[in-house]
């Protein structure tokens, strides 16, 4: 089975198709770095639409969903940004985690898998 790769990188591909389900990388904020998690996670979820998107799929079609956030007492503002994206009734199954990002301007990172078509 023949795997696509999105936006390659010398590191890392931002997506990978494999079959019907496309992965992304884990993504942060590159456009809102150091702003408030809120913005970062509105930033990423918009990368993530892109992203699945370029696949040819959408957060419809959303299978799981990883969040690390760098600070759980963030965990609720995060979450008032995710349940305004999410399509109702099409919830992923997730997990949250709070983590050290790679880089300190970084406080939200998501990757998701979604089915493709």
């Amino acid at each position: 089975m023949a795997l696509k790769r999105i936006q390659v990188g010398d590191r890392m591909s931002q997506a990978v198709m494999h079959g019907d389900t496309v992965y992304t990388a884990g993504q942060v904020a590159l456009e809102a770095p150091g702003e408030s998690v809120a913005d970062q996670t509105r930033n990423i979820l918009s990368r993530i639409d892109a992203l699945l998107s370029e696949a040819g799929t959408d957060k419809s079609k959303l299978i799981s969903a990883t969040i690390w956030i760098s600070d759980m007492s963030t965990f609720n503002e995060m979450n008032e940004v995710w349940d305004a994206w999410v399509t109702p009734g099409a919830t992923p199954a997730r997990a949250c985690a709070e983590s050290k990002l790679a880089a300190p301007q970084f406080t939200v990172e998501i990757g998701v898998i979604a089915a493709l078509g």
